[in-house]
């Protein structure tokens, strides 16, 4: 039993490495394709000071120096792996979760285009949600594809959503472009003074990719837009490097930050206690 608790617990890394080794090949040597990687050596480092720790692979004379310090780096692993689980978690809840098809607004959030005009599989994935929910409301509601023109793009991230809805069906009159925005935040404000200017029922879908639909969620509180937040499905080998920079991005806001090294600094308290004392 011991064994196999063992190699299930190595597995995570190895998983995480062999994710970012496949990512590299399919689209580049990239600084945002290398997070699963990276995290993958650093858990896996974290992992094998664990097992150092706890079969006892230390000098046993030495235990309150040098062992401490391994079960330091084994517990910072253990929490902030923690952290990312729970955030994998609702990334996955807020996908599989169902809710009531009367929506009067879809938003889709935008990302970049490849080449510069080809929606991205990751941004098709999101129209082709905001086109089920659209199809499953009895009442048909406005769909606003959210996202401006980047320096290297020769059209709208809107404009291209548009399109791609024009042909699958989406009649024009429902589709309504926000097209100036450039960030997320860009996108909720934007697409909140459209809303307010057209009135009316207020029941608004918010589309993203599932592990991006939390940020989202919190912008939208900050603009004062009341939304539910619907996540896209993300293709699986770049589901991993995606949410890791997702949650890098929320891990780094003030009050989640503050939070999160709180209840690190309450975690390894009895081990920093025994290293200063």
């Amino acid at each position: 039993m011991t064994e196999v608790a063992v190699l299930a617990l190595f597995m995570v890394p190895v998983l995480l490495v062999i994710n970012g080794i496949q990512l590299i090949r399919r689209e580049s040597l990239a600084l945002p394709h290398l997070l699963s990687l990276v995290l993958g050596i650093v858990v896996g480092i974290g992992e094998i000071a664990a097992v150092v720790y706890v079969f006892g692979l230390y000098d046993s004379s030495d235990l309150e120096n040098a062992n401490l310090w391994i079960l330091l780096l084994a517990a910072t692993v253990f929490y902030f792996s923690f952290l990312v689980l729970c955030f994998v978690l609702y990334s996955v809840f807020i996908q599989l979760m169902p809710h009531r098809m009367n929506f009067r607004y879809v938003i889709i959030h935008g990302c970049g285009l490849s080449g510069g005009e080809k929606m991205t599989r990751l941004l098709s994935n999101r129209v082709d949600k905001a086109i089920e929910i659209y199809n499953k409301c009895r009442v048909k509601p406005v769909i606003i594809p959210s996202g401006g023109q980047g320096p290297d793009e020769k059209l709208s991230e809107a404009q291209a959503m548009k399109n791609y809805l024009l042909s699958n069906g989406i009649p024009e009159k429902h589709i309504v472009l926000e097209d100036r925005s450039a960030t997320t935040r860009e996108n909720l404000a934007n697409s909140k003074e459209i809303i307010d200017a057209r009135g009316g029922a207020r029941r608004i879908a918010l589309v993203s990719s599932n592990y991006h639909v939390y940020r989202c969620l919190r912008l939208a509180r900050e603009v004062g837009l009341k939304c539910t937040g619907i996540g896209a499905k993300v293709a699986f080998y770049f589901w991993p490097s995606t949410l890791i920079r997702e949650f890098i991005a929320i891990f780094l806001t003030k009050r989640f930050l503050i939070l999160s090294l709180i209840g690190y600094l309450i975690f390894i308290s009895p081990i920093l206690y025994g290293l200063f004392n």
